[in-house]
């Protein structure tokens, strides 16, 4: 007789996790915050496959709620009649002190409210966004001349 073959745990699948890397660029971070986001069925299950895109993405205080605006989910293949206008505007869940703070603070001239990474935690999708102000061009090429620098000191440590 054979002997029942052992299985192996099952890992939980990698929850996929979406970086604005555009915004670090373009941007200067004051401020960060985690909020939730209020998604449709259809949605979260396209969230997880892949494909999400924040890029063009920025979040707005309307009615003393935060809105995330231009987030692309691309429609869910099984979803047929369930899915939704792709860059919908989609409602942010933070406390009420914060969001206040944040319409304060986003009233500033040159400061806006840009979603920095869309992940889940605990099952449930999160973004965090961030208080930002827009960087100069001279900015941009010192970032750029530092991220060199510092890759250049990595590939001399690297062959030593």
């Amino acid at each position: 007789m054979r002997e029942p073959e052992q299985k192996a745990p099952k890992k939980p699948p990698l929850e996929p996790s979406v970086d604005n890397r555009r915004a670090r660029f373009e941007y200067e971070m004051l401020e960060r915050w985690e909020a939730g986001i209020v998604l449709t069925g259809t949605e979260i299950k396209s969230i997880r496959e892949g494909g999400v895109s924040l890029n063009e993405a920025f979040a707005r205080v309307r009615d003393r709620e935060l809105w995330l605006v231009g987030m692309y989910v691309p429609p869910y293949r099984a979803g047929s009649w369930n899915n939704v206008e792709p860059r919908r505007a989609r409602k942010l869940l933070l406390h009420r002190a914060d969001i206040d703070r944040i319409a304060g603070l986003a009233g500033e001239k040159g400061l806006t409210i840009v979603p920095i990474r869309l992940y889940f935690s605990r099952g449930r999708a999160k973004v965090q966004i961030g208080l930002a102000r827009g960087k100069k061009l001279w900015d941009k090429r010192r970032a750029i001349k530092d991220r060199e620098a510092a890759r250049e000191v990595a590939r001399a440590t690297r062959m030593h």
